[in-house]
C-alpha cells in the first residue's frame, strides 16, 4: 500500500515518518528528493541555471541556494518559473521510488512524506492520505520555538499553508500530535495493525 503523508508546518510529520520506518514503512521524503534533483548533472539544474543565469551556481556548478532564494522569494513570477522546472522532477522522481519499492516489497507500507500534498493538489495518486494534526496554536508556538521566530512571522508561516483544519477533515487517518510521544506512538501502532502491517 502507498500512501501519502502530510501535515501543517510544524505538526511533527517527521517524528510520525520516523515512527512508521520504525515499523517497517519505507518512506520517500520529498524534501530529500528536492534536494537531489538539483545536484549537478541533473537536468532540473541545467534548467535552472539557463533560466536564472549563473549567479545562481556556485563555483563547483553546486546550486547556490542563497542567491536563488533572493531571486525567487521576492518575486512570484520567478517563484513560479522555479517551481514549473523542480515540482515535475521531484514529482516524477518520487513515483518511480515509490512504485519501485511497492513491487519488491509488497507487503510493506510505502509512504510518500510531501508537506505540500492537498496544496500541490496529489492526493489522488495516492491510496490514502494520513495527516498529523495539532491545532494551529500549537503549530504556532512550536515554529517560535524551533525556529526562533516573532509570533507574527510564525503566523505568516502557518498561513501560507492550507488550514490544518481543512488537512484534519480531507484526511483518510488523522494522528494528532498534540499529545505526549507515547500518545502519538500507540495512534502509529494502532493505525499499522488496522492495516494488518504488523
Amino acid at each position: 500500500m502507498i500512501i501519502g503523508l502530510t501535515g501543517g508546518i510544524a505538526s511533527g510529520k517527521s517524528t510520525i515518518a520516523q515512527m512508521l520506518v520504525e515499523r517497517g514503512a519505507l518512506l520517500v521524503d520529498a524534501d530529500q528528493v528536492a534536494r537531489e534533483v538539483v545536484l549537478p548533472g541533473e537536468p532540473a539544474l541545467e534548467a535552472i541555471a539557463s533560466t536564472f543565469g549563473q549567479a545562481v551556481l556556485e563555483e563547483d556548478g553546486s546550486l547556490n541556494r542563497k542567491a536563488l532564494g533572493e531571486i525567487v522569494f521576492k518575486d512570484k513570477a520567478s517563484l513560479a518559473k522555479l517551481e514549473a522546472i523542480t515540482h515535475p522532477a521531484i514529482r516524477s522522481t518520487m513515483q518511480n521510488r515509490l512504485h519501485s519499492y511497492s513491487e519488491q516489497f509488497p507487503n510493506r507500507l510505502v509512504v510518500a512524506d510531501i508537506p505540500l500534498l492537498y496544496e500541490t493538489k496529489q492526493e489522488n495518486l495516492y491510496e490514502g492520505i494520513m495527516v498529523v494534526y495539532v491545532p494551529a496554536e500549537v503549530q504556532h508556538a512550536r515554529l517560535m520555538e524551533r525556529n526562533q521566530l516573532s509570533e507574527e512571522e510564525a503566523r505568516r508561516r502557518v498561513a501560507l499553508q492550507m488550514n490544518i483544519e481543512q488537512k484534519r477533515q480531507k484526511a483518510d487517518w488523522v494522528i494528532d500530535n498534540s499529545g505526549t510521544f507515547e500518545q502519538t506512538e500507540m495512534q502509529v501502532q494502532q493505525f499499522m495493525k488496522s492495516q494488518s502491517l504488523l
